[in-house]
C-alpha cells in the first residue's frame, strides 16, 4: 500500500527541551492512524510539523509525496488540520464558521452548496447552522471544526487531540464520523492521550518524552505483549490485601484503575502462587493486556 506520510529520524528541539528525538514511522494512504501518549509526549510538535506550520527541523519529512520543508505551502490546499482545543469563532454561527472557512479555501458557492449537507447529515449538525458556535456542547464544537477542515475536500486528515474534553458518548460518535471518512479514502493522522482510543485505529504509534517506542496495530503489540495481566479486585480490607500482596514473587509490575489492580506477570510460574494466597481476599480475572498496560509497562522499561 501506498504511503501517505514517511518520517525519518525526525528532530525537534526548543530552548532546553528535545521535544521530538529522532522519531521514525510511516501512515499508509486511506487508514487511521494514532500518535497516542501523554500531554508533553511530542505529539503536537510532529502534527504541526507534518502540517507544515513548524519548522525547521532535522530529518527527513514527506507528505502526500512532497518533501517538507519545501514543499509546505503546497501541500496544505491537500490537508485538514484540526487543532488541539477549539480554534473557530465563538461569535460566528456554524453556518457562517463554514462559509468562512470555505472562502479561505476558495470554495464557491455553488460547489460548497453540494459538498455541505452530506457533512452536516454526517455530524447532525444541519438543525443547529443558525447556533453561535459559543453556544454548541463540546461535542457539536469538535464537529464543527471537523467540517471546517474536510470542507475543501482534502487527501489527508490531522487532527490534534480531536476528543479531549468531550464526553463519552460524543467521543463513541466521532469516531464513527472518521471511520466513515477513512472510508471514502481519506486519511487520517491524529493524536490522543486516551488509551481506549488506540483501539479504533489501524495502527499506533507510543510516544513518551519525545520517543516512539513501539508502532504497530494494536492487535500486534498485544500479541507481542510478552507478560500475563490479571485483574485483581480486593473483596476484603485494604490494609490484609496489601499485607498479603506484598508477599508474592513474579510480580513484572503492577498498575492501579480506581479499585482495581492489574498484575502483569512475567510467566505462569507465579500464576498458581497469586490464585492461592489471593483467592480468598479478591476477586481475579485473566485478561487481555489493554494498550494502557502496554503503554506504562513499557515505560517503565
Amino acid at each position: 500500500m501506498e504511503t501517505a506520510i514517511e518520517v525519518n529520524n525526525l528532530k525537534k528541539s526548543f530552548p532546553g527541551i528535545e521535544a521530538v528525538n529522532d522519531v521514525s514511522f510511516n501512515v499508509k494512504k486511506g487508514e487511521i492512524f494514532g500518535l497516542i501518549g501523554p500531554v508533553g509526549a511530542g505529539k503536537t510538535t510532529i502534527l504541526r510539523i507534518l502540517s507544515g506550520i513548524m519548522m525547521p527541523f532535522l530529518g527527513n519529512v514527506k507528505v502526500l509525496g512532497l518533501e517538507l520543508p519545501k514543499y509546505a505551502e503546497e501541500i496544505k490546499h491537500d490537508i485538514g488540520y484540526m487543532a488541539q482545543g477549539f480554534s473557530l469563532y465563538d461569535d460566528l454561527t456554524v453556518q457562517e464558521n463554514i462559509y468562512f472557512f470555505s472562502r479561505i479555501h476558495l470554495i464557491d458557492k455553488a460547489a460548497l452548496l453540494f459538498r455541505l449537507p452530506p457533512l452536516l447529515e454526517m455530524t447532525r449538525l444541519g438543525p443547529f447552522t443558525k447556533r453561535l458556535a459559543r453556544n454548541l456542547s463540546g461535542g457539536m464544537k469538535q464537529k464543527l471544526a471537523l467540517i471546517c477542515a474536510l470542507v475543501h475536500r482534502p487527501r489527508l486528515l490531522i487532527l490534534d487531540e480531536p476528543t479531549t474534553g468531550v464526553d463519552p458518548v460524543s467521543r463513541r460518535e466521532f469516531w464513527n464520523i472518521l471511520r466513515d471518512i477513512v472510508s471514502e479514502g481519506v486519511t487520517i493522522l491524529l493524536s490522543t492521550p486516551y488509551m481506549d482510543e488506540a483501539e479504533w485505529c489501524g495502527r499506533i504509534g507510543l510516544l513518551s518524552h519525545g520517543n516512539l517506542f513501539s508502532c504497530d496495530s494494536p492487535n500486534n503489540l498485544k500479541k507481542e505483549f510478552n507478560a500475563i495481566v490479571i485483574e485483581v479486585t480486593p473483596a476484603t480490607d485494604y490494609d490484609i490485601f496489601i499485607k498479603v500482596f506484598k508477599t508474592i514473587e513474579g510480580i513484572k509490575d503492577i498498575q492501579v484503575f480506581g479499585k482495581k489492580y492489574h498484575i502483569i506477570l512475567r510467566d505462569e510460574t507465579h500464576l498458581n502462587e497469586i490464585r492461592s494466597k489471593l483467592e480468598n481476599i479478591a476477586q481475579l480475572r485473566r485478561m487481555l493486556p489493554s494498550i494502557e498496560d502496554i503503554f506504562v509497562s513499557k515505560i517503565r522499561q
